[in-house]
């Protein structure tokens, strides 16, 4: 799948441009982190990379060259997590049933992942009636069944308090550790140096840094990213 290639991408939404030809390559091992202000595009340039947005111009360049291939092989978790009107493990052996997974081996798959992340006990319950952070940790346990190689997060524990936080994080880095590519939205600093191996810093649209952790947070090379680590940029 990797690397991935942005080349001048550009997305508008009537005549606002929201992302502005941004270039890149996106490898694979390190976990990217896509870090900025509210309002930065972090969210849009995620979509695109997903293909869940076309853009308007520019291009998006995967390592496989098979579509279908490359839609197997990413899985995406939003802010709000959407869970089905069924139960816990019926929502992931629903998605593993989308996904073209033999029936002998989705229930053993789901009940390996629920169990990975704490929610055997819940298998049976409704998933409408759970918490946010639970709902949260099901859409994760979903997306990590299909075992894709690229998981892209959006703000994953928007919303969330401190100990769901902590959940969801370790969930995160299990996945990492499994060998899956994190590439993750958000807009908390402590969140980015906590998950991060690379920062992709988004400003008004535009890619300002590509930097490691280490790099970003200790010598950052533009006046906007240091304005932001010092809580100085809108």
């Amino acid at each position: 799948m990797l690397p991935l290639i942005l080349e001048n991408l550009c997305f508008s939404a009537g005549e606002r441009e929201i992302i502005r030809s941004i270039s890149c390559e996106i490898t694979a091992g390190t976990r990217t982190i896509i870090l900025g202000p509210n309002g930065a595009g972090k969210s849009v340039l995620m979509r695109l990379c997903h293909g869940l947005l076309t853009p308007t111009s520019g291009r998006v360049t995967w390592q496989e060259a098979d579509a279908a291939r490359r839609a197997r092989a990413q899985a995406m978790v939003f802010q709000r997590p959407i869970v089905l009107r069924r139960s816990v493990l019926a929502n992931v052996l629903y998605a593993l049933k989308l996904a073209g997974v033999a029936a002998g081996e989705r229930r053993p798959r789901a009940e390996n992942v629920l169990d990975a992340v704490g929610m055997s006990a819940l298998a049976d319950r409704p998933a409408r009636v759970l918490s946010g952070g639970e709902q949260q940790r099901l859409a994760l346990a979903r997306a990590w069944a299909l075992r894709p190689e690229v998981l892209f997060l959006d703000e994953p524990t928007a919303n969330l308090d401190p100990a769901a936080t902590r959940n969801i994080e370790a969930i995160i880095g299990a996945i990492h550790d499994s060998g899956a590519k994190i590439m993750m939205t958000t807009h908390s600093l402590g969140q980015a140096r906590r998950l991060g191996d690379e920062i992709l810093f988004l400003n008004a649209g535009r890619l300002v840094e590509q930097a490691s952790v280490d790099e970003f947070f200790r010598q950052p090379r533009t006046p906007e990213a240091a304005a932001f680590l010092h809580g100085e940029l809108p």
